[in-house]
């Protein structure tokens, strides 16, 4: 698997979807405030970071490969910031859309020892413009002789719509590997990509089959296979890892990697950046699967949003071994 690591390099991937700003406010709590049954946070430091679709393109370059990334930001201070991260990084921005009639989505989380306290988003979250999404169809056109592999991030902010999936299906072909990091409510947007990587929420409405066990784990699988015709479905289970289904039947389960859990923020961006990655650079799905798991495990083990790196994923396969299930 490491042999795969070494390609991420060469591997290029177009990152579609919600950009946001992560900031974090952290603090310690000593009281409870006279004026209502609250805790008064003392703040001791603020960071901003990437987050949504930022974070999976940030995960793509902190693994080593070449990102193009496409979305909207607002003509504000933090849409600035986001363009300023991008270019720092190394990420071709030509496919980010300034709209003046929508901020630059913002999660605020207010952390004290460890634990989050609040959290307040400031966001607009009405579908994109027709004229926006042709100039991301545009976009997607200039990228494919650059790109392995595509990368749908649908925090339902707005820039994911049926069209618009239905578009970059039609314009990458079968020859692109298509995954989808899917939002509750919009399953009926992903028919005709390669993959998708829901968890057990998100799997059981979009199948319609409440997850409670190994036998509906696996009907939700097979049941989200067949309505949306792609070739594989990957549902992430917490603390139980993940399991894959593919269109050829097999199924393959995967225990996690990690030790501890902090902090899951950010995780699903993980695990798609990481998959996809290891997909493009020619691993099977199953192996793919694998090495996403080990990037998930040292991701969740720190507080506030985090990425993996090849280094993470190399350690995490020296001490971790799960035993890999098929049936």
């Amino acid at each position: 698997m490491k042999d795969y690591l070494k390609k991420f390099s060469s591997t290029g991937i177009l990152v579609i979807g919600d950009l946001m700003v992560d900031q974090y406010i952290w603090g310690k709590v000593k009281r409870i405030s006279p004026e209502a049954p609250v805790p008064v946070v003392e703040v001791t430091d603020e960071n901003l970071l990437l987050g949504g679709a930022a974070n999976v393109a940030n995960n793509v370059i902190s693994l080593g490969g070449k990102v193009f990334i496409a979305g909207t930001i607002g003509q504000d201070d933090l849409g600035k910031l986001l363009v300023n991260k991008f270019t720092e990084k190394g990420y071709n921005t030509e496919g980010i859309i300034i709209d003046s009639n929508r901020p630059t989505t913002v999660k605020t989380r207010v952390i004290a020892h460890s634990q989050q306290i609040v959290r307040f988003d400031r966001e607009i979250k009405s579908d994109i413009s027709k004229s926006t999404i042709s100039h991301i169809a545009e976009y997607v056109k200039s990228c494919l002789p650059h790109i392995q592999g595509i990368i749908i991030s649908d925090y339902s902010k707005g820039l994911i719509t049926k069209k618009l999936v239905k578009t970059i299906v039609e314009i990458a072909g079968p020859k692109k590997f298509i995954a989808v990091d899917p939002k509750t409510g919009h399953f009926g947007y992903y028919k005709g990509v390669s993959l998708i990587t829901p968890n057990v929420n998100e799997a059981s409405s979009g199948s319609g089959i409440e997850i409670v066990d190994e036998k509906t784990l696996i009907a939700a699988g097979k049941s989200l296979l067949k309505k949306l015709q792609c070739k594989a479905v990957i549902i992430t289970r917490g603390d139980e890892g993940m399991s894959l289904f593919e269109k050829n039947g097999a199924i393959t389960h995967i225990p996690t990697c990690a030790r501890e859990v902090y902090d899951v923020t950010g995780a699903g961006d993980t695990v798609i950046a990481t998959l996809t990655l290891s997909r493009a650079a020619g691993a099977k799905l199953s192996d793919a699967a694998i090495i996403a798991n080990h990037a998930a495990g040292a991701v969740v083990g720190e507080v506030g949003t985090s990425v993996a790196t090849q280094r993470s994923i190399i350690n995490s396969m020296k001490t971790c071994k799960p035993e890999v299930i098929k049936s």
